[in-house]
């Protein structure tokens, strides 16, 4: 017999569902010519409770579990959430101390405010955390994305000169944050930034052939056509399937750019 998703998550040796499950919507950010609509994915701790109980609890910044808990049926899990074997739990919140939960909480708070558009309050709930630690990633990423969703140059660089030190801030764990924030540095015109940003990636990653396309993408925007024909090259290397590489090169080659 073929298993549902949630079948085929971790489950304990008592047969209960408990581990991560996600949902994924898009959403309206912004307003006028500035709005776009994203894909934002939110994470949720589900265990299952003697009687068939699923308790669903939202997870925070670092996988912890934050907020209110609330019951769903094991219908409303398979029909609207999708499992993450791959997730864990990286701390208890009892192991916590009352400052990192406020960190927190704060970080939790500000990515609400900025999915919903509402970028300074979401920037105030950012500055909290960070007065607390300066170096957290997702309260460094968030308010970085805040700036640029407003236009704030100088500011976004001064955070992009932060998130760039921090070793932390391009591990798998912040992968949507990381690839949201370059996107939004080369959409902005912060070509040099983007390009820094990505080459900073590569020098942890250096063989994450996107990186490479990437770096490709932020050249052509910035006018250099022949910086962005070596950097799919290099792309092609590692990936020669790599379709949107492949698309790029034939474009160029079209119009005779980045030859030489």
């Amino acid at each position: 017999m073929s298993q549902t998703p949630a079948d085929s998550h971790a489950q304990p040796a008592s047969g209960r569902i408990c581990g991560v499950f996600s949902q994924k919507r898009t959403q309206k950010i912004g307003a006028g010519t500035t709005a776009r609509r994203t894909e934002v994915v939110t994470y949720f701790w589900v265990e299952e409770r003697e009687g068939g109980t699923l308790l669903v609890q939202a997870l925070a910044a670092n996988d912890v579990p934050f907020g209110p808990k609330s019951e769903i049926s094991r219908d409303e899990l398979l029909a609207n959430y999708l499992p993450e074997p791959q997730k864990t739990l990286t701390r208890a919140v009892s192991n916590l101390s009352p400052q990192e939960l406020e960190i927190q909480k704060a970080v939790a708070r500000g990515d609400k405010f900025r999915k919903r558009g509402e970028s300074f309050t979401a920037e105030f709930e950012y500055n909290k955390a960070l007065s607390m630690d300066e170096g957290n990633v997702r309260a460094n990423f968030g308010i970085g994305l805040c700036y640029i969703d407003r236009g704030e140059r100088e500011k976004a660089h001064e955070v992009f000169e932060r998130l760039v030190k921090l070793d932390a801030a391009f591990e798998d764990e912040h992968k949507h944050l990381f690839n949201e924030f370059g996107i939004s540095l080369r959409k902005a015109g912060m070509q040099n930034e983007a390009i820094d940003y990505y080459r900073r990636a590569l020098e942890l990653s250096p063989s994450d052939e996107n990186l490479h396309y990437n770096i490709a993408r932020a050249a052509f925007d910035k006018g250099d056509a022949r910086a962005a024909a070596q950097y799919l090259s290099s792309c092609l290397k590692l990936n020669p399937e790599h379709a949107e590489a492949r698309q790029f090169v034939d474009y160029l080659k079209r119009k005779k750019m980045g030859a030489g």
